[in-house]
């Protein structure tokens, strides 16, 4: 039986707590992938009745996290190569757009914040859940989708953000990449200063193809 428990809030509905529990229970490895999701277990072990967890299993699925299987049901998504490639294109497309944007409209306001989240993150790095740094990383690529001034493009990026945290999370597990993010972080921060679009592009191509590759010598993606 795993050992995942779930925190009350009562400020959310039980159908969001425990999607949330589930989500991060999937995200941390603790559901695996290939796991059958078993309504009447989960609704044992968190102590609720089957409708919440049958609820949080359609979000899940509607975030790719789940599927539906025949015979099987529910169970917890693999990671395969044409689902990251897929999702991390798109991404590169995206950003490459938000960043080179950034560079003509971002302000020293935005700056200063792109620093300081910067400097949080930095900070976080081995002392913080892969939760929080992956928050503290989405937050950083947020202010930098807020600087591009584009409504509809933030719009779509924020549309894609599910999908791309569960990557995020497999890219932050690999403590041996920390140094590089910050480095990729910290040069996408002067190009972005220095309104130079063309290595800001470069810079986030690499940035997310070291993310694509980590994940899939990490995993063992073939």
């Amino acid at each position: 039986m795993h050992d995942f428990t779930m925190k009350i809030n009562e400020y959310l509905p039980l159908r969001e707590v425990v999607f949330h529990t589930l989500r991060d229970a999937i995200l941390r490895g603790e559901l695996e992938p290939g796991e059958h999701l078993m309504e009447v277990q989960l609704a044992n072990k968190l102590g609720v009745s089957r409708t919440p967890i049958r609820e949080a299993i359609r979000q899940l699925q509607t975030e790719g996290l789940v599927i539906m299987t025949p015979r099987k049901g529910a169970v917890v998504a693999e990671i395969t190569r044409e689902d990251l490639t897929d999702v991390l294109e798109v991404r590169i497309t995206l950003e490459k757009m938000a960043v080179a944007l950034a560079c003509e409209n971002i302000n020293q306001e935005e700056i200063a914040r792109l620093k300081k989240c910067q400097q949080e993150l930095e900070n976080m790095l081995g002392n913080e859940k892969l939760t929080e740094i992956a928050n503290k990383d989405e937050e950083f690529h947020d202010i930098i989708y807020e600087a591009s001034g584009n409504k509809r493009l933030i719009q779509i990026l924020n549309n894609l953000r599910e999908q791309l945290y569960r990557y995020r999370i497999e890219y932050i597990k690999d403590e041996q990449k920390w140094v590089i993010l910050v480095e990729e972080h910290n040069a996408l921060i002067v190009a972005i200063e220095n309104k130079d679009v063309d290595e800001a592009k470069k810079v986030i191509r690499k940035h997310i193809d070291n993310q694509r590759q980590t994940i899939l010598e990490n995993l063992k993606i073939n």
